[in-house]
């Protein structure tokens, strides 16, 4: 009863509430345990010690007026303002993206500070700690941030390399409770590189060769990536330092952001004319902003609402608002994998997506291998890539990170992707599933928000 209590009163969206509850009441158990482990949210005390995430250098040359009169921005706590004079580079192959992070680990002179979900104990996740490793071994100062669940399969004596190099590697929550700051529960699903305070690479790609490599490789995840320059990176490493300070407990220094500006690189054809914005979501953020956000966008959207995404399992609130956009006339799309890595995310999305291609929304999946990437387009005004997806552990459990994009190149270069993706893809109808499925989705639907 205590239990059942304490679920009440903690902030949880009704779906997750109700699980738990279901667990607990009819596996006791089961249930009982996994949420002592797994059920905490905010974890207020460990979140408290970690402060806040951004540390006030959010100085912005954009016009926040702007944003109050219709102008692209969004603005709320844990969104720093958009940045402009941005120079970025959009990457849809992992072989084009592992080629720009050795470059970006082979030009860096001070300092390269990274964060993973996952290190592959595979060519690539050596590939980076041996670059790593000779770039401390030169002087440069490397830290390098594990997530104590995602790279539970990579040793530590797989980084020792780095380590006997002068490097640093830090483990974020780890997962065996007689650790200190651990938990089963938050991840870090963050991706980050950030190099001499001047070039930033954020998006969905974990360092392992199931999303990135130096050769084609079958059946090699469909990601994204984004490399970009300017004064944007000094946002995106102040997620990076507020990170690795609440997991080392080493409080590290950045230079201002004029720093990263005056060091900006002028070679190479593209502008350094793009504006962006980032926004962190996670146990970290005073509030819900990321998924307050997408709501808010897509009630604004006025034209098409494009999607992708390798799990979908929203809660109800975005999910009729997508319904009620797609039956008012929006062109609202939907792509995922025909069949992901997860096969229960698989049967509880059916549901869903159904709802929404009953209500005029086209749904499609991609069938020749798994679609990793999210990515997002509203109308001609914003496109969305980074790290979190549509399921209810990214969007409220763990700690994520998203690029805005509110210039038109990469607006339409996400959108021509999208299309390039939509037509590789199956258009899914809204057939209802024979009844062993049906009592299967629902099932896995019920207690999706554990997932």
């Amino acid at each position: 009863m205590a239990l059942v209590v304490r679920v009440l009163g903690e902030k949880h969206q009704p779906g997750g509430m109700v699980a738990w509850l279901l667990a607990i009441v009819l596996v006791p158990w089961l249930g009982v345990p996994f949420y002592l482990v797994f059920g905490g949210r905010k974890l207020s005390q460990r979140i408290r010690e970690k402060g806040p995430l951004y540390d006030g250098d959010t100085e912005s040359d954009f016009d926040a007026e702007d944003v109050m009169t219709g102008g692209p921005g969004m603005v709320g706590p844990g969104m720093p303002p958009p940045q402009s004079g941005n120079r970025v580079d959009l990457h849809f192959s992992g072989e084009t993206a592992y080629a720009g992070l050795m470059r970006m680990f082979e030009e860096a002179r001070e300092t390269i500070h990274v964060t993973t979900f996952i290190l592959g104990h595979d060519e690539v996740g050596r590939a980076v700690i041996e670059a790593l490793a000779r770039k401390a071994r030169e002087g440069v100062k490397v830290r390098l941030l594990l997530d104590g669940l995602g790279c539970i399969r990579t040793s530590r004596g797989f980084s020792e390399p780095l380590r006997h190099a002068g490097g640093q590697v830090g483990h974020f929550m780890p997962v065996l409770p007689l650790q200190r700051k651990w938990s089963a529960n938050l991840r870090n699903h963050r991706k980050i590189v950030v190099v001499d305070h001047v070039s930033a690479m954020v998006g969905g790609m974990n360092l392992a060769t199931d999303f990135m490599g130096p050769t084609p490789r079958e059946n090699r995840f469909l990601d994204s990536a984004v490399f970009v320059e300017g004064p944007i990176v000094a946002d995106i490493e102040s997620v990076f330092k507020s990170d690795w300070n609440y997991a080392t407990e080493e409080m590290i220094e950045t230079p201002p952001r004029a720093h990263a500006v005056a060091r900006q690189r002028t070679d190479g054809d593209a502008k350094a004319d793009s504006t962006l914005q980032i926004v962190a979501s996670g146990p970290d953020v005073p509030v819900d902003a990321f998924p307050d956000t997408l709501l808010s966008e897509v009630m604004e959207s006025r034209e098409r609402i494009w999607l992708i995404t390798p799990y979908f399992i929203p809660d109800d609130g975005f999910l009729r608002a997508l319904a009620v956009k797609a039956r008012s006339g929006r062109d609202v799309r939907i792509i995922v994998p025909l069949h992901s890595n997860h096969r229960i995310a698989d049967f509880a999305r059916g549901p869903a997506l159904r709802d929404l291609v009953s209500a005029g929304a086209r749904v499609y999946g991609y069938p020749k291998g798994m679609v990793h990437a999210k990515a997002m387009v509203f109308d001609d005004r914003l496109a969305i890539t980074g790290t979190p997806n549509l399921d209810m552990r990214s969007l409220y459990l763990n700690f994520e990170v998203a690029l805005f994009h509110y210039t038109r190149p990469e607006i339409e270069k996400v959108a021509a992707w999208a299309a390039w993706l939509q037509a590789q893809s199956i258009l899914l109808t809204g057939k209802p599933p024979a009844p062993l499925r049906d009592w299967a989705e629902r099932l896995c639907q019920v207690f999706s928000p554990l997932l």
